[in-house]
Formats: C-alpha cells, sequence, structure tokens
C-alpha cells in the first residue's frame, strides 16, 4: 500500500503531461493544416484562414475560422465544396492560457525562441492567421494582415492539476514552420 502512495500521484502527473502534450500536438496540427489549406484555396473574403478558440458543449476547442465570422461554423462553401470548419477538441483539463506565462506565482518564463531578439513575440492574446502564401500573420485587427509577421507566435496550454498548473506551448515561426515546447519545471523543453 506504502509503493500505491508513492506510485499513484506519479502516474497521475504522467496522465496529466501526456494530456497537455497531446494537445499542444494536436493544436500545432490544426495550424499546419490551416496553413496547407490557406496556401492551396488562396482565401480571399476573408483573406486569410485563423485560428480561433471557443467552447462548445463545455468542451474547450480550436478551430479554422474559414469564413471569418469567429465563431465555429458547419457547412461553410470553400472553393465549391462544402465542409464543416477544421477544429480539435482539448484533454480533459488542458484550456488554452489566458496569455503568456508571468514568470511568477508558479508559473514558468515565457519561452523565449533561439536567436530572439528580446522583442518578445505573439501569444494567446493575439489572433494568428494564415495568408494565401502559407505565412502566419497577426490577425488582432482584421480585415488585413501584415506579412511577413514581425515575430514569432507561441500559443500557450495550461491545464489544473495538484500542485503547479502544467505549461505547453506551440511556437510558429515567422516563415510558418511549428514545434512544441513544454515546461518541465525549470525550462522550456
Amino acid at each position: 500500500m506504502v509503493v500505491a502512495a508513492l506510485a499513484v500521484p506519479n502516474v497521475l502527473l504522467a496522465v496529466a503531461n501526456i494530456r497537455l502534450r497531446s494537445s499542444a500536438g494536436d493544436l500545432a496540427g490544426l495550424m499546419q493544416q490551416a496553413r496547407m489549406m490557406a496556401a492551396k484555396n488562396n482565401p480571399q473574403n476573408p483573406p486569410v484562414y485563423a485560428i480561433r478558440y471557443g467552447s462548445f458543449s463545455g468542451k474547450q476547442r480550436a478551430y479554422i475560422d474559414l469564413n471569418g465570422d469567429g465563431v465555429w461554423s458547419a457547412g461553410v462553401t470553400v472553393n465549391g465544396v462544402t465542409m464543416d470548419e477544421p477544429f480539435i477538441e482539448f484533454s480533459g483539463t488542458v484550456v488554452p492560457a489566458a496569455g503568456a506565462p508571468s514568470g511568477s506565482g508558479g508559473q514558468p518564463t515565457p519561452y523565449v525562441l533561439v536567436g530572439d531578439t528580446g522583442t518578445g513575440s505573439f501569444d494567446n492574446t493575439y489572433t494568428m492567421a494564415y495568408t494565401p502564401r502559407g505565412f502566419p500573420c497577426d490577425y488582432t485587427t482584421p480585415p488585413t494582415c501584415n506579412t511577413p509577421a514581425a515575430t514569432y507566435f507561441v500559443y500557450y496550454l495550461t491545464d489544473s492539476r495538484a500542485g503547479n498548473p502544467g505549461w505547453a506551448g506551440v511556437v510558429v515561426t515567422k516563415a510558418g514552420r511549428t514545434k512544441i515546447v513544454d515546461w518541465n519545471g525549470s525550462q522550456w523543453k
């Protein structure tokens, strides 16, 4: 019983980390899907495909806003083909963070891309979109995007668990490449 009492918290932590990393992987995949769709479909109205977040039936989702209306839509027509806007559902207690972590109160410091000049990055408080050329841009003030983006994007995910919450991020470079990073308690990996 003593061994089980010691093992259970570690197993619960491992499961929470897997859910967090899996959600980050799903979000990175959705972002790449938006990039490929934008390059293939050459969107005109709206001129980009934005990544948006919302709650549906009590679950947190991220979706590609194909028609630019700011809400998830079924039955959107793109180049003569009707489809639902692609989405992912976050696992368990994983949710998009309100913004970059502060570095205090058990939160990690914001992620810094290697070679960054220290000017910071776009985070969850900005809406990222992809242009017809497949480049990410800040779509916070539609209807236009400046490309190339002024800096890279980091979209943070967090979860609630015993102790400090877990953190992961999806990094999107100015060229549109994505990678996943997670906070191991002392550094981003």
